[in-house]
C-alpha cells in the first residue's frame, strides 16, 4: 500500500469514526473492533481472490475422481483459509438495504471460523448488532462495508497493525499508554527483522500485540527468496489482553502464517514452555513496569538464569509477598536470553534507561555481557512512537556469536519527519542501518547489492527525466527569446552529460556481474562520483531558468510586455523538472552516504554512527550498553544550501507571525468575554 493509499485509508477511518461517534453508543476506544472485523473480511477476500482460480481449477480437476476433495480443504491448503460464498465481501456489500446486514456479517464471521478453527471466538460478531440499536442507525453496517470496499487488492503487510496504530493514536491514546505499552512503528519492526534476519524455524513474541513482528518476519523471508532454502516459519505469541489476542490471530490468518497466539500474562504464565525453545525472539514489551510480584518470578528459570532485579531493601522486608521488582525491564531482557536455542537470535525494544541501569540490574547486564549474549545495541531517534515520546534502544542477542565484541549503532540522527510530532525510518534509511550489521557479519555482497538497487532506482528516474528535460528546455529557450531575455541558459551541456551518465551506467551494468567485490565497489564509486557534479549543474541551470522566468513574470505584472505563451503552464513544467530531478538524485545521495562511511565495502567504525567494542572497552565503560558512550559524536551538515536555509527560516517566521496574531486575537476575545461576565 502506497503512502497515498494509506492516507486515503486513514481519511476513511476518520470518516468511519465520525459515523460511529454520531450514530452508535460505542466509546472511542471501542471503534476499532467492528472496523477491524470488516477490514479482516476485505483483506481475507483480497487474498482469497489471488488463489481463487487455482483453488477452483484443482477442485474441478479432482471432481468425480477417487481423489476428489472438498473445496474448503483445497482452499486451506493453497490460501490458508476458506471463504464460503456468503462470507465474500462483495456478497455482503451488494445485499439490499432492507436486509439485516448486521446478521449477515455475523453469519460470514461464523462461517470463516467454522472452516478455520484457529480463529474460533476471535472474529467480531455481535458487535455489529450494537451498531443498529436505534432505527436511524440501521444503515451503519452497510456504510462501513462501503467505506472499506476500495482497499487495494495488492495491499499487503501488517495492515491490522497500521490501523490499530491509527486508532490508538487518534482515539485511544490513554489505552495505548497503559502499563508502558505502545504500538511499535512498522519501520522499527522492519529494522529489527532486517538485523536478526529470521529465515526459517520458530519466532516467539512474548508481548505480541497485533502480531506485526510475525508479519514482518514472514515478509523478510518472502523477500529473501533464496532458492532451495527452507522458508517455513511457525509463530508463537503471548498477549495479556483478549481483544489484542483476537487482533493478532486475524493478522496472522490473513497473512497466511501458521502459529499459536495465546492469552497469557507473560510475567506469571509461560503459555508456550519458552525456555531455550525458539530460533528467533522479537518483541516490544511494556517499559518500566514496577508492580511485578518478586516472589512469583524469582523462582522462574526464564527470569532468574542471569539474575533477578531487586530493590536494595527487599531482603529486610517483612511481607515478602508484597515485594515487587524495581521495574520489569530486566525480566524481559532475561526472558529474551533464556527463550533462545543455542544459535538463536533476538531483538527487543527497551527504554534507554535500561542500558545504564544500576544496582542489581547492572549485575544482570554484566553477566549477559560476559556470557557473550549481546550482539548489538542500537539507539533510536526520539518521537518514533505514536503514543509516547519515551526514547528507546534496540537490544540484539545472538547465541551463535563467534567473537566477544559488541556492535554499537547510534541512529538518533537518522530519520524522516512525518509531521511535527512523529518520525520514521524511510526504506533507504532502514536498509542503510541494517547494512552495518550485515557488513559486520562479513556479508559484503549485500553492500554491493544495496548500492546497485539505489543505482537502479536513481538511473530509472534519470532515464524518465531526460526526455522531459529536453522538451521543457526547448519551450524555455523559445519563451525567453520571445521575451527578449538577455541571458538564455544553455541546456545542451547538461543534456549531453545526462546522456554520458546513462551510457556509463549501461556499461557498468554489463560488467558488474562478473566483477569481484573489490572491483565492483571500485566501479560503483567511480560511477557515483559522476552523479554529484551532474546534479549540481542541473540544479544551477534550473535556478537560472527560474530567475529568468521570474524576471519576465515581474515585467509582465507591472504592465511590460509578456510572451504569448502560457507562462503559468511553463512555470509548472519547470517545477516538475525540479521535483523529478530531486526524486532521481535522492537515491544517489544514499549511495554517497554509504560510500563515505564504508569506502571499501567492508565494516569499519564510523564516528558518530557505529563502533565495534571489545570486552575491555565495555569494562572501561563500567558495562554500560549505551551506544552514545562508544560511537562518539560528529557534527554533520544538514545538506541545505544558504538559499534553502533562508527560505525555511522565512517560512517558519511567517508561521510564527500567524500564530502570534491568532494568540493576540484570542487574548482580545478572552478579555472581552471576561469583561462581559463581570458586567463591565
Amino acid at each position: 500500500m502506497t503512502k497515498e493509499e494509506l492516507k486515503q485509508l486513514e481519511a476513511t477511518l476518520w470518516r468511519t469514526a465520525d459515523t460511529l461517534r454520531a450514530n452508535s453508543d460505542l466509546k472511542s476506544s471501542e471503534y476499532s473492533t467492528p472496523v477491524l472485523g470488516l477490514i479482516f473480511l476485505r483483506f481475507a477476500d483480497n487474498k482469497y481472490s489471488v488463489h481463487e482460480a487455482a483453488i477452483n481449477a484443482e477442485f474441478k480437476k479432482l471432481q468425480g475422481t477417487r481423489r476428489e476433495r472438498p473445496i474448503h480443504e483445497i482452499a486451506i491448503e493453497k490460501c490458508g483459509f476458506y471463504l464460503p460464498p456468503m462470507a465474500r465481501y462483495d456478497y455482503l456489500l451488494n445485499l439490499p438495504e432492507k436486509e439485516d446486514i448486521a446478521k449477515a456479517i455475523k453469519q460470514a464471521m461464523t462461517l470463516i471460523e467454522e472452516f478455520k478453527p484457529e480463529l474460533k471466538d476471535t472474529l467480531p460478531q455481535d458487535e455489529y448488532f450494537r451498531l443498529v440499536r436505534k432505527p436511524e442507525s440501521r444503515t451503519i453496517p452497510k456504510q462501513l462495508l462501503k467505506n472499506f470496499a476500495d482497499i487495494p487488492k495488492n495491499a499487503t503487510g501488517d495492515m491490522f497493525g497500521q490501523i490499530y496504530e491509527y486508532f490508538l493514536g487518534e482515539f485511544a491514546m490513554a489505552e495505548g499508554q497503559g502499563g508502558g505499552e505502545f504500538f511499535t512503528p512498522r519501520s522499527v519492526v522492519r529494522l529489527m527483522v532486517q538485523i536478526i534476519e529470521p529465515h526459517n524455524g520458530t519466532v516467539f513474541d512474548p508481548a505480541c500485540g497485533s502480531g506485526g513482528m510475525f508479519v514482518q518476519s514472514a515478509q523478510f523471508i518472502e523477500a529473501r527468496n533464496v532458492p532451495g532454502e527452507d522458508m517455513s516459519l511457525f509463530v508463537y505469541g503471548q498477549e495479556k489482553t483478549l481483544e489484542t489476542v483476537k487482533l493478532a490471530k486475524m493478522n496472522i490468518a490473513v497473512n497466511g502464517l501458521r502459529g499459536e497466539i495465546r492469552q497469557a500474562n507473560t510475567y506469571y504464565e509461560d503459555a508456550h514452555d519458552s525456555f531455550e525453545k525458539f530460533d528467533y525472539v522479537l518483541a516490544n514489551p511494556p517499559f518500566n513496569v514496577d508492580d511485578v510480584n518478586l516472589a512469583k518470578v524469582e523462582g522462574d528459570r526464564r527470569f532468574n538464569t542471569y539474575g533477578i532485579p531487586r530493590n536494595k531493601g527487599d531482603a529486610k522486608a517483612k511481607d515478602k509477598g508484597a515485594v515487587t521488582v524495581p521495574n520489569a525491564n530486566y525480566l524481559w531482557i532475561n526472558l529474551f536470553a533464556t527463550s533462545l536455542k543455542k544459535k538463536g537470535r533476538a531483538a527487543l525494544v527497551m527504554a534507554n534507561s535500561a542500558s545504564d541501569a544500576r544496582h542489581s540490574e547492572a549485575d544482570i547486564r554484566k553477566t549477559l555481557i560476559e556470557k557473550n549474549l549481546i550482539y548489538a545495541m542500537l539507539t533510536l531517534p526520539s518521537n518514533m512512537f505514536y503514543t509516547v515520546t519515551l526514547p528507546a534502544t534496540l537490544w540484539f542477542f545472538d547465541k551463535g556469536k563467534t567473537d566477544e565484541k559488541i556492535l554499537f549503532i547510534d541512529a538518533r540522527n537518522i530519520f524522516t519527519q512525518i509531521d511535527r510530532a512523529h518520525r520514521e525510518f524511510s526504506e533507504e534509511q532502514l536498509q542503510n542501518i541494517a547494512i552495518i550489521s550485515r557488513l559486520h557479519r562479513g556479508n559484503r555482497q549485500a553492500f554491493i547489492d544495496l548500492v546497485n538497487s539505489y543505482f537502479a532506482n536513481g538511473f530509472s528516474g534519470l532515464t524518465g527525466h531526460r526526455p522531459q528535460l529536453a522538451e521543457t528546455s526547448e519551450k524555455v529557450v523559445a519563451y525567453l527569446k520571445e521575451n527578449d531575455c538577455e541571458t538564455i541558459p544553455d541546456f545542451k551541456p547538461v543534456l549531453k552529460n545526462a546522456d554520458k551518465l546513462l551510457d556509463a551506467y549501461t556499461t557498468y551494468l554489463a560488467a558488474v556481474k562478473s566483477l569481484s567485490i573489490e572491483k565492483a565497489n571500485s566501479a560503483q564509486r567511480k560511477l557515483a562520483a559522476t552523479t554529484t557534479p551532474f546534479f549540481a549543474k542541473l540544479h544551477e541551470l534550473l535556478k537560472q531558468v527560474d530567475k529568468a522566468v521570474r524576471n519576465i513574470d515581474t515585467v509582465t505584472a507591472s504592465g511590460g510586455r509578456g510572451g504569448n505563451r502560457d507562462l503559468k503552464a511553463l512555470k509548472t513544467e519547470i517545477e516538475a523538472l525540479h521535483k523529478e530531478a530531486r526524486a532521481a538524485e535522492y537515491y544517489f545521495t544514499h549511495i554517497t552516504w554509504l560510500q563515505e562511511r564504508f569506502p571499501d565495502a567492508d565494516y569499519e567504525d564510523v564516528t558518530g554512527l557505529c563502533k565495534l567494542a571489545t570486552l575491555d572497552d565495555v569494562k572501561e565503560q563500567e558495562y554500560s550498553l549505551n551506544p552514545g558512550r562508544y560511537v562518539g559524536v560528529v557534527i554533520e551538515e544538514d545538506g541545505k544550501t544558504e538559499e534553502e536555509f533562508i527560505e525555511e527560516m522565512l517560512t517558519m517566521n511567517t508561521e510564527l507571525e500567524k500564530l502570534n496574531a491568532e494568540a493576540r486575537e484570542l487574548e482580545r476575545v478572552i478579555g472581552k468575554n471576561i469583561r462581559a461576565i463581570a458586567g463591565e
